[in-house]
């Protein structure tokens, strides 16, 4: 018990950070963590290695996300048309400095594989097979969306490749 809260605090800020990327959502975000947590406790007693901890966190977060973003969808596509212009909430562009909208907007426009690879490699700061790991794919395809995503976003964010 006294191992769980020793982790809760060292790591429930950048899971955070993680799961506001994933879903846009800080409230969300702030469940997904918890629920995390609650998870970890009841399943703490099998794990032997709290890296190995650490890594059910970050799956967690990640199919917590991806679940949160499935039902957003549904959702969306049954309340479609009573919303009066599709736009997002007024307070979700104060999360982020001006500079990073633009490209927070072309990262969600990407498809959610790729976004789950760039968030977790440039925000989350994960190496390719912490990344391969949480997503659990091969290093490989983690390679691939990188790049492929990368590439997109040069294009439509007007970079020019080298």
């Amino acid at each position: 018990m006294r191992d769980v809260a020793e982790l809760y605090r060292q790591e429930w800020h950048g899971l955070l950070r993680l799961a506001v990327l994933l879903t846009g959502d800080r409230g969300q975000a702030e469940d997904l963590v918890q629920d995390a947590f609650v998870g970890l406790q009841r399943r703490f007693h099998r794990l032997t290695d709290p890296v190995g901890a650490i890594g059910y966190l970050r799956v967690s977060v990640v199919n917590g996300a991806r679940s949160a973003q499935r039902r957003r969808i549904v959702a969306w596509r049954h309340q479609r048309a009573a919303e009066p212009d599709g736009q997002p909430p007024l307070d979700a562009e104060l999360l982020l400095a001006e500079e990073h909208r633009e490209v927070l907007t072309a990262v969600r426009r990407l498809p959610r594989r790729q976004q789950e690879v760039l968030i977790l490699r440039y925000w989350a700061n994960l190496s390719e097979a912490e990344i391969a790991a949480t997503l659990g794919v091969s290093r490989g395809t983690v390679k691939t969306c990188a790049s492929r995503a990368l590439a997109t976003l040069g294009d439509r964010l007007g970079v020019r490749h080298a």
